[in-house]
């Protein structure tokens, strides 16, 4: 499966932080801010989700839900919102079904050692459901400020 512009976003429904669980197709009538990113609690990711949580007023005012995903357990999860106070859902998806279905499970490369892994990708998802922005191999500084700008275009 390929995610493409202007094409419906794949569904898919997973549990979250505090024992609850999203859906996506659950979620039309609003802009969704989909972002797939790594590990839980590491430098880089840590950096994006605070930028998410700064500007989270921003993009609640704007109508849009946000979404982190990636591939830590519910628990990590949990610990993780907590230390850094993110007001968003936090999904867990450990078999990876939406990670294949948004192409983010890809291979990488690190000190020339090849694994699997998440690539830093976000989503603008449109009140109906569809990809209205894409944006991949995502660098953190400025990126949550790019989406706020589409989610406030769109």
């Amino acid at each position: 499966m390929s995610v493409k512009l202007g094409e419906t976003a794949p569904d898919f429904s997973l549990p979250t932080d505090g024992g609850g669980r999203v859906t996506l197709s659950a979620e039309k009538g609003k802009s969704v801010v989909l972002y797939f990113y790594p590990k839980d609690d590491t430098s880089g990711c840590t950096a994006e989700a605070e930028a998410f949580r700064d500007a989270f007023g921003e993009f609640s005012r704007a109508g849009a839900v946000v979404i982190g995903l990636s591939k830590d357990k519910v628990a990590a999860h949990d610990k993780f919102k907590a230390k850094y106070g993110l007001p968003f859902i936090l999904a867990s998806d450990e078999t990876g079904d939406a990670c294949e279905k948004y192409e983010v499970w890809v291979e990488k490369s690190l000190y020339g050692r090849k694994y699997m892994g998440i690539e830093r990708s976000t989503f603008l998802i449109d009140p109906e459901g569809v990809v209205r922005a894409i944006w991949r191999k995502v660098k953190v500084k400025g990126h949550a400020a790019a989406v706020l700008k589409a989610v406030e275009a769109l």
